[in-house]
């Protein structure tokens, strides 16, 4: 086999499903190589920064590789802030970028799409990556491939490589996976054992789930893990959707000052909040209008686990889990009588004015309709809006909190599970990234996008009122919706829910 061969080989044994890319001239030889192997698929969209939020929904949603394929300097450093948030978030995606070969980088001559330096686009990416590696040597490109890609599953971030173009046809040994890093059996026995402990002695222990629970597929074993304990457990703002199919005792999202005062009482006095994957951020615990006392908290993530001030190094998310489990019975303990968020239903035909709170309640009543749908949201009041929604799965980039993530994340998600997503996204992402549904058609996919229009940028203007720069143009989206429908939607729904994006509602609020 080539290199290019053997890389995407690699990639797929390593648990990748799909490549979302962009074509260049430095990347043209590698991608023919993935479109004429079909090792992978390839899903081509218009804009770099698409082709980077569409691979990380694709691996937040399998909990797997997420694959986002560019050319050298103008693709690679067009996807930096995608790459930035899925580093932030936890999201394991492989970053491939072409790059001139040997003998261009030594004409003595600048070459194209070039910046400071020819090796400048790697120092940035090191930056925002795990890992990373430049195939320039066919005998070593197997280790270097796997060395890379166990890092990228083992810390569930960003990686890079960089693959010359004249490296792409050079005959290459296939890869042999890395083993997973050694952990002290002993230590995590001692963890466990104290984790107990000190949920056993506290007077109101919490459960808190976050995205390593997702990122390392640990959903089922963790929702078993909850029954067990028998504590009240939610998600943190970045783990929203995590349990969703399951029959864990969850009691909703703690989003703090803006959450269900119940949830964020029990959060907030907790003497022991196990912080279970969760990015100890300040979307995720600093929102609460009081301080929260990380010292009377567990916190088991990044490979280690924190208990006060005793620090366990070297301990994976997955085998404390199952350290956990070995420990406790296997019957389902009492569930803890705590206010659970109730989400509304029963949206009345009336001429009020349309709120957020409506939507929520119209998607609620949609969904018992017609079945749930995996959600893609954009942040500010899409994001928000869908705390309100019932449990579903879920992506959205809560922390990093970039906009333009909604509609290439919600195609990522379609072509990731086959299954048709529902986009919320704002008027101001939208003009960022929602032109890329001009690609479902290529791919029969057929999500469903609401839209919230208020020609503005909303969320700033919470911040700071008082700027005219947060005022939007009316874009007259609606309009643009109305393209043929039998072909652009040609392939069959996963629900029976209307085949077209959301039409248009305007209401005295300016949503639509």
């Amino acid at each position: 086999m080539n290199l290019s061969e053997v890389l995407l080989h690699a990639l797929k044994e390593h648990g990748a499903r799909e490549i979302f890319g962009i074509p260049g001239d430095y990347a043209l030889p590698f991608f023919k190589v993935i479109e004429e192997s079909e090792i992978l698929p390839l899903y081509t969209l218009s804009h770099e920064p698409a082709v980077g939020f569409a691979a990380d929904a694709a691996a937040r949603i399998h909990a797997g590789l997420g694959v986002a394929a560019v050319t050298y300097g103008a693709g690679a450093l067009n996807m930096v802030n995608p790459i930035a948030a899925a580093f932030a978030e936890k999201s394991p995606v492989v970053v491939i970028s072409g790059a001139p070969g040997k003998g261009e980088a030594q004409r003595g001559l600048l070459l194209h799409h070039q910046a400071k330096s020819l090796d400048s686009q790697l120092r940035i990416y090191e930056e925002i990556t795990c890992a990373q590696a430049c195939l320039t040597d066919a005998r070593t490109a197997p280790a270097e491939i796997a060395r890379v890609l166990r890092t990228c599953m083992d810390c569930s971030q960003p990686v890079y490589l960089e693959l010359p173009r004249d490296m792409v046809g050079v005959s290459c040994e296939p890869v042999v996976p890395a083993a997973e890093p050694a952990f002290d059996a002993e230590a995590l026995a001692a963890c466990a054992d104290e984790v107990l402990a000190r949920l056993r002695a506290a007077r109101s222990p919490v459960l808190m789930i976050g995205v390593e629970v997702r990122r390392f597929g640990l959903e089922d074993k963790v929702a078993e893990l909850a029954r067990r304990l028998g504590l009240p457990v939610v998600t943190s703002l970045l783990g929203r959707g995590l349990l969703s199919n399951t029959d864990a005792p969850l009691l909703g999202t703690y989003i703090g000052v803006a959450g269900l005062p119940a949830i964020t009482h029990l959060v907030e006095h907790s003497d022991a909040l196990f912080l279970l994957g969760v990015i100890v951020s300040d979307t995720n615990l600093g929102v609460s209008a009081k301080h929260i006392d990380l010292r009377m908290s567990i916190q088991a993530l990044d490979r280690q686990v924190i208990i006060g001030h005793h620090v366990y190094p070297g301990i994976p998310l997955g085998p404390l889990v199952d350290g956990l489990l070995e420990r406790l019975p296997a019957r389902k303990a009492p569930a803890p009588q705590h206010e659970a968020a109730i989400y509304p239903r029963g949206l009345p035909v009336d001429a009020a004015p349309i709120t957020p709170l409506g939507i929520a309640t119209a998607i609620n009543d949609l969904m018992d309709a017609h079945g749930k749908m995996p959600i893609a949201t954009d942040i500010g009041d899409c994001m928000f809006l869908a705390m309100d929604v019932e449990h579903t799965a879920l992506v959205a980039p809560g922390y990093y909190a970039t906009m333009g993530f909604g509609v290439p994340a919600g195609l990522g998600l379609q072509a990731a599970t086959g299954q048709r997503p529902l986009i919320i996204v704002g008027d101001g992402a939208f003009q960022m990234t929602g032109w890329e549904l001009g690609n479902c058609l290529r791919y029969g996919w057929d999500p469903i996008v609401l839209l919230i229009n208020n020609a503005s940028w909303e969320m700033l203007r919470a911040f700071q009122p008082e700027s005219a720069f947060n005022n939007l143009d009316e874009w007259r989206f609606a309009e643009a919706a109305a393209a043929p429908e039998e072909k652009a939607y040609a392939c069959a729904p996963a629900v029976n829910w209307p085949m077209r994006w959301l039409p248009r509602i305007t209401g005295a609020d300016g949503f639509s």
